[in-house]
């Protein structure tokens, strides 16, 4: 009987000396559990947000389409936000000043965006909430008009002022945003400036060098500027750091 009472106490000395393990598991899988549930809230909140953003620039995007009754002028909403498409006749040939007869569009396209929705949530009460929940999570919305140049394919002259498409399609866009900005009378700071040259085209002209016609229209629907007109979320410190 002795012996019997020796065994049940060797058990549970060693239930003792497991049972910190158990709880310690048992912890352990509570809190990997609380982290994927935090990280599965957090990543559901940020895409509620991306997708008020979307709306926005849905909204944004409507207001808009009166643009799209000029001949210069094609809107399109797109993944990079609302694509204002401008041809035709901005610069004068192998130049980069802005065509004084684009103003009159510059001036529209300006007004709308300083009036549309996405450049005054502030304003607007039904947009609340959503400030509201920036603000929480120290972010603030900020909004890019970002300008992309692009030229045709045909070699610039040595006697040119730009070496390269690349360099005339950088120079035509930064023109074209500074004067968009002075037209709307809008801070400097929401644009920036890109140029691709010839090296995104909207038509490829590989299949139609042997076609004159069809290779002049080509060129004529390549030479073209984009403005990009995008919101994004980021960090109240990073936007105060530049």
């Amino acid at each position: 009987m002795p012996q019997l009472r020796k065994q049940i106490t060797q058990e549970e000395a060693r239930a003792k000396t497991t049972a910190w393990a158990l709880t310690f598991a048992d912890l352990t899988t509570l809190l990997l559990t609380f982290f994927v549930m935090l990280l599965v809230i957090l990543n559901d909140a940020e895409s509620h947000v991306d997708r008020w953003i979307n709306i926005i620039l849905d909204e944004t995007n409507e207001e808009l389409q009166p643009l799209n009754q000029s001949a210069l002028v094609d809107i399109e909403r797109v993944t990079k936000g609302i694509k204002i498409t401008l041809r035709g006749k901005l610069f004068k040939s192998l130049s980069a000043e802005v065509d004084p007869k684009v103003d009159p569009i510059l001036t529209q396209i300006g007004g709308i965006i300083r009036t549309s929705t996405l450049f005054n949530l502030k304003n607007q009460k039904r947009w609340a909430p959503l400030i509201d929940i920036i603000d929480r999570d120290n972010q603030e919305l900020a909004i890019e008009i970002r300008c992309e140049g692009h030229t045709d394919d045909k070699p610039i002259p040595e006697e040119g002022d730009f070496k390269s498409n690349w360099e005339l399609s950088s120079a035509r866009s930064l023109n074209l945003v500074r004067r968009l900005s002075e037209l709307a009378e809008m801070d400097q700071r929401y644009f920036s400036a890109l140029g691709y040259g010839e090296f995104r085209p909207a038509i490829d002209i590989d299949n139609i060098l042997k076609d004159p016609q069809k290779l002049a229209e080509a060129r004529a629907f390549n030479r073209r500027v984009e403005i990009y007109f995008d919101a994004y979320l980021k960090n109240k410190e990073s936007a105060q750091g530049t």
